[in-house]
């Protein structure tokens, strides 16, 4: 299980990727700074597309560094342009392509915890299920979601990306 869903958030950090490239094309078509993009928001209580693009990072990372029970590479967070979000992204595609099965041996039974979780904790398995999954999608979605609010031209399949395609199963003569 593990393995498959790093594999699935490498595919969306690269999907992501490619939104922030379109997204700096779009503005130069436009005749704008690309770097407006990191500043903008959905709503004034919600935060910038620069901090949605560090938190699903920082999910993908903590959740290597809590599975693994390696260190998390420390980030300064200091991201202010398109290309500085793209260095970052790459940076987690890097650390799972680096990723073995082997790796999470027991992560499933690992004990996890947070300093705002104040002395309370997760199973491995929990915390990746009820937190890691749906933190990253619904920071990844975010950040979809200004990016097309503010005209970038990206849609369904751009989120989506390249799908395993297979001929269905070969029927027996019998059947």
């Amino acid at each position: 299980m593990y393995i498959n869903t790093f594999a699935q958030f490498k595919k969306q950090l690269g999907q992501l990727d490619k939104w922030l490239v379109t997204a700096s094309e779009y503005a130069k078509s436009r005749n704008f700074d690309p770097n407006v993009f990191p500043t903008l928001r959905l709503a004034p209580d919600q935060f910038p597309l620069v901090r949605q693009v560090q938190i699903a990072c920082d999910t993908v990372k903590l959740a290597v560094a809590y599975l693994t029970g390696k260190p998390a590479q420390a980030q300064e967070d200091n991201e202010t342009t398109v290309e500085q979000l793209q260095a970052r992204v790459r940076s987690i595609i890097a650390l799972l392509e680096g990723l073995t099965a082997s790796d999470l041996e027991g992560a499933a039974s690992r004990v996890v915890s947070q300093p705002r979780w104040k002395g309370e904790w997760m199973t491995g398995e929990d915390y990746f299920i009820q937190h890691a999954v749906p933190n990253f999608y619904f920071h990844l979605t975010t950040t979809y979601a200004i990016l097309r609010h503010n005209g970038v031209a990206v849609g369904k399949r751009d989120y989506l990306g390249a799908q395993t395609k297979r001929p269905p199963a070969a029927q027996s003569a019998g059947n």
